[in-house]
């Protein structure tokens, strides 16, 4: 094996174990609705937190509310916002966020009250697309992946 090689090797595996570490913490808030199937919050691998999709549920009562598509966008994102808020997170540190709509017409109305919280000049990487049906009929879920700084 040349020295290039060997270094090589040995600096991708640092890479990855650094990536990596710590992987498999679950992070959770009262401040958000608790997880309604077998999943979490959120969890934390290496620098990275994956927020699960998170639907308009209030975390005191647990009911999804709203009729709306701009208030459901705004209580799924004060849900996201608040598993952030647990690890010293916020919308600025969201890298990527994917985005469920039960109907694209709702596309517009989701935009707007989303383009209000995504406000940094970077916004995350993003992707939105219509389902055929959500968790509870809601209209719409919208999951993330924070990268946390140093």
């Amino acid at each position: 094996m040349t020295l290039f090689l060997r270094n090589f090797l040995l600096g991708t595996l640092t890479l990855f174990s650094g990536l990596y570490a710590d992987t498999g913490i679950e992070v959770s808030t009262n401040e958000a609705p608790k997880a309604i199937g077998p999943y979490s919050q959120a969890v934390q691998a290496g620098r990275y937190l994956f927020v699960s999709g998170q639907l308009a549920i209030d975390p005191v009562s647990n009911k999804l509310i709203g009729t709306g598509i701009e208030e459901q966008t705004t209580q799924v994102l004060n849900n996201i916002e608040a598993i952030l808020r647990a690890q010293s997170l916020s919308f600025k540190d969201v890298v990527k966020a994917e985005v469920y709509l039960r109907d694209m017409n709702d596309f517009k109305g989701m935009n707007l009250i989303y383009s209000e919280r995504f406000s940094d000049i970077v916004k995350p990487a993003r992707q939105a697309m219509q389902v055929a049906k959500l968790p509870l009929d809601a209209l719409v879920e919208i999951s993330c992946i924070a990268y946390i700084p140093n």
